[in-house]
């Protein structure tokens, strides 16, 4: 895939990835840091790479890597009490439904998605909280902080996954200090959200992939530790 190797590419020494390049959005596993293993893989389409905004499109039939249980049930098939403890293992999928647009500001701790229904009716944003993203060649790696926030074309907009957050914190995944962190920079992203600011104001759902575009594939070395990171 280009943007792990081949032409041009982005790296962690400040370079930028080009329209159409293909790259790897990944999270890791709650650790200090960025140490955790990757546990959830992308492959995605550049749109575009500047010093303020990175957008990425994540087409459908990706083929990615996703968290489930040892014995391959779903994660969120797993009682909330045991859903952080359960063993787990990764594995390949394929990425159902429509495409989904990223948009990610340098050393915010939020990225923002957007999602359509089929026929390109647009359905609404999502704020995933979560770690400023660390660039290297191949892409960008992160860390979900489990709160998240839906906002709709009429504005109006709701808290997701305040369940999880509070089992992760039961669990021992993040402590107090980082939790009060998290929910600041929702109230943060919120404000953003209340005033429609970028990139909600930008126009973005109106935006729509190069059909020249292919699916990226999934490298089989999606979990291979970066030799540099930057932010």
């Amino acid at each position: 895939m280009t943007g792990t190797g081949g032409r041009g590419g982005g790296d962690a020494q400040g370079s930028r990835w080009q329209p159409g390049e293909q790259i790897l959005w990944r999270y890791r596993d709650h650790a200090p840091g960025l140490t955790g293993a990757v546990h959830i893989c992308r492959p995605v389409t550049v749109v575009q790479d500047t010093a303020d905004l990175l957008a990425v499109w994540m087409a459908p039939g990706t083929e990615c890597v996703k968290p489930v249980l040892a014995d391959g049930t779903p994660v969120h098939e797993e009682p909330l009490a045991t859903r952080y403890t359960a063993p787990r293992t990764t594995v390949r999928a394929r990425w159902f439904g429509t495409g989904v647009l990223k948009l990610a500001r340098p050393g915010e701790p939020w990225s923002v998605w957007l999602f359509w229904d089929h026929g390109w009716r647009f359905k609404s944003w999502y704020v995933n909280l979560e770690e400023p993203r660390s660039r290297w060649a191949g892409g960008v790696d992160s860390v979900d902080h489990f709160l998240d926030i839906s906002v709709y074309p009429d504005r109006t907009w709701k808290w997701r996954d305040e369940d999880e957050f509070a089992q992760a914190q039961r669990a021992g995944l993040m402590g107090a200090g980082q939790a009060l962190r998290v929910q600041r920079a929702g109230q943060d992203a919120l404000d953003v959200v209340k005033a429609w600011g970028a990139p909600f104001s930008d126009g973005w759902e109106d935006w729509r992939p190069d059909p020249a575009w292919g699916v990226p594939a999934l490298p089989e070395d999606w979990d291979r530790t970066p030799a540099h990171m930057t932010s």
